[in-house]
């Protein structure tokens, strides 16, 4: 096939698509490969957690489903701050050590992050519960018990996700993407199901004892898989640790983490403050339904990062631009295909949750906005801070972050779940503006899907 019969759509060429798939022009075949399985893993991921949810709905009742999505909520908001930053920066040192091969620097590393994100889990997990108890007489009696229960999943939760970023800096990408997006949805369904036949309520607190156990077997199983594919790539030796250093890079990118997440998922919770557990659930239900687009983004996105921190590491700047827009094209166009088709399916879908949840479809609408604004430019938070901008990142999402909670406490005692939606959209609108100026005036590349046709005439990498 020639490159001028592919179809053209915004640049996206047969031979900017082999470009994009093979990353660095080095290791072509193993990029081509983690890219493919990313987007693969995601799919299934995103199809699994999605029936996942319909079956808890299910289960549950909007009530009880609503407290649970609350509660689960939270240890994914307080995992994404209590792995340290280490998630991320794995991305960064250890393409870095392996490159340099400083096989004791490595060591040292993977020791210290992994035990770091663990203790911080475990320090934030009994710090929320103490917190959930001194707070009770405030706390709507039906989220006290589920939310105690639930923060026992941390050290877990944030141990597992700096062993995703271990395997997806090796391209093990199996290993990074299947235990968090695969085997512990279906675990947590495994053992809700197998509680209430065993004659156990079907409610909040079962769920979520479920949840916590499913997080605890699968960090254990990728623990232990994880240990066996590093043995023969990094033989035993001395550690060297500089955690110091370490902690210096990692705290902004934690920064850009922590508040990338709690933009994802701060509408629900704000939403919680006003509105009953069955308002929740439909909310929930209709952000998890957007998720199904979502997907692109987080896709590219972490095929993506270790691939910024090469370029980088080898100054090649003109590589790091073309890929970076390249990325770009591969997260708005897939985006908005999907969330075509999702508007058209939408009603139906949300029935699958019960009667009543088909009234989340125009916050599907809404929400889809702010999705679809992030996704025109890119990963390009993971373009920063993988070439040294974390902090400019950091403070981009700070600020979308404080904007969006302003922005929530206004529209939603007024608009209610549109409120929200409206609110989260506005402040991610304003979320992709900043990183995509950022982007262009620290490196000098445009990662607006639609300047693609403009070459940038300085570009650089500091």
């Amino acid at each position: 096939m020639q490159d001028a019969a592919w179809p053209q759509m915004g640049g996206l060429s047969l031979e900017r698509v082999i470009a994009f798939l093979k990353g660095d022009g080095t290791d072509g075949s193993a990029a081509s490969r983690m890219a493919l399985s990313t987007f693969a893993v995601r799919i299934a991921g995103a199809a699994l957690a999605y029936l996942s949810q319909i079956v808890l709905a299910r289960l549950l009742g909007a009530h009880d489903y609503g407290v649970y999505s609350v509660a689960w909520t939270f240890v994914i908001v307080l995992g994404a701050m209590s792995c340290g930053g280490f998630s991320t920066s794995v991305s960064r040192f250890v393409p870095e050590y392996r490159q340099s091969g400083d096989l004791s620097g490595l060591r040292g590393f993977l020791f210290a992050g992994r035990l770091t994100a663990f203790g911080l889990g475990a320090a934030i997990a009994l710090t929320g519960i103490g917190l959930v108890f001194l707070f009770r007489p405030v706390i709507d009696p039906f989220y006290v018990l589920p939310l105690s229960v639930v923060l026992l999943a941390l050290p877990f939760f944030s141990f597992g996700q700096v062993q995703d970023g271990i395997a997806r800096s090796f391209d093990w990408i199996s290993l990074a993407m299947l235990p968090t997006y695969i085997w512990r949805p279906l675990t947590i369904l495994f053992l809700l199901v197998a509680a209430v036949l065993a004659g156990f309520q079907a409610n909040a607190l079962t769920a979520v004892t479920a949840a916590v156990s499913a997080t605890v077997l699968v960090a254990a199983y990728q623990h232990g898989h994880l240990g066996r594919r590093l043995a023969p790539v990094i033989p035993a030796g001395p550690r060297r640790i500089e955690l110091r250093s370490w902690v210096i890079v990692s705290m902004p990118m934690l920064m850009v983490e922590g508040f990338l997440q709690l933009l994802t998922s701060a509408d629900v919770i704000m939403v919680s403050l006003f509105r009953d557990p069955d308002e929740v659930a439909v909310y929930f239900a209709a952000s998890k339904t957007l998720a199904l687009v979502h997907f692109v983004y987080f896709a590219v996105r972490a095929a993506s990062a270790h691939r910024f921190s090469k370029f980088a590491q080898s100054k090649d700047s003109d590589g790091l631009a073309s890929y970076a827009r390249m990325a770009a094209h591969w997260t708005f166009w897939p985006s908005v295909a999907v969330g075509a088709g999702l508007l058209l399916i939408a009603p139906l879908l949300l029935r699958l949750f019960g009667s009543g949840f088909e009234s989340g479809f125009p916050l599907i609408a809404l929400l889809m906005i702010g999705v679809l604004a992030r996704a025109s430019v890119g990963p390009a938070d993971a373009l920063l801070t993988m070439t040294g901008h974390q902090k400019v990142c950091a403070g981009i999402y700070a600020v979308t972050f404080g904007l969006n909670v302003v922005f929530n406490l206004l529209l939603i005692p007024f608009l209610g779940l549109a409120g929200a939606a409206i609110a989260t959209s506005c402040a991610i609108i304003f979320e992709a503006t900043s990183l995509s100026l950022a982007a262009r005036r620290k490196l000098g590349v445009s990662t607006f899907v639609l300047s693609s046709l403009l070459t940038p005439r300085d570009r650089r990498i500091g």
